[in-house]
């Protein structure tokens, strides 16, 4: 498909701040304050990423500021006791950082960020040097593509691949992202595949399909998946 971006290159923050391993608790604090971010990536050298500290790394210390955890929270709560004590970013980061390529498709990223609870991921390239950040607002941006831009790509990538006229006439109708073909099709056995290239089109919320088979007056209903009721 052409035209839409594809890739986390496509969306990333290229601009980004970022902190050295001996970063001091405050500075990490106030530099997510001025960037209004909820974690910054941690380097070392020329920009290599080595971890990643966010807000759930600085919390403890605020937790467990006037608290004297009983044993059973000691044994619980190690690694969140240790934090609490940190004072510099080596300290306080997660390491090995989770990262992403930027050749990395933004369905990847998602997953990445989805399955990790993360809300930011440090960008890298072959050797691990930070490129960027991409955010989950980052990965939305997809959905700021015009209802036209969408119907074009679905018309030229997937309604004239498919079903290519004079043996099907579909027209392609795109409304807040909702994409719905309507027309007839000869063979019903694509109308599956469709749904589910459609579905991977950028900006696409979801899709629907009114169509009849090919010389037939009644309307094929389809559901949710693309799969048509054949009885």
């Amino acid at each position: 498909m052409h035209g839409t971006p594809h890739t986390v290159s496509d969306v990333m923050t290229r601009t980004v701040a970022a902190v050295g391993r001996g970063a001091a608790f405050k500075e990490i604090v106030r530099l997510m304050q001025d960037w209004k971010v909820s974690a910054l990536p941690v380097v070392k050298g020329e920009g290599r990423v080595v971890g990643v500290v966010s807000e759930a790394d600085l919390l403890p210390k605020e937790e467990f500021r006037d608290s004297d955890p009983d044993r059973y929270t000691q044994l619980r709560r190690l690694s969140d006791l240790e934090k609490a004590g940190a004072v510099t970013a080596e300290e306080l980061m997660t390491s090995p950082a989770l990262t992403v390529r930027p050749d990395a498709t933004l369905a990847q990223a998602a997953r990445t960020m989805a399955r990790a609870k993360v809300k930011r991921l440090p960008v890298v390239d072959a050797v691990g040097m930070l490129e960027g950040v991409v955010s989950r607002a980052d990965l939305l941006k997809v959905f700021l593509r015009t209802d036209e831009e969408i119907a074009e790509e679905v018309r030229r990538e997937v309604a004239a691949c498919l079903f290519p006229m004079p043996d099907s006439n579909v027209r392609v109708d795109v409304r807040d992202g909702v994409v719905r073909l309507v027309g007839q099709v000869r063979d019903t056995s694509l109308v599956p595949v469709a749904a589910r290239l459609v579905r991977a089109v950028e900006g696409v919320v979801d899709v629907e399909f009114v169509l009849t088979r090919h010389g037939e007056p009644e309307e094929v209903p389809a559901d949710d998946t693309g799969n048509i009721d054949s009885a």
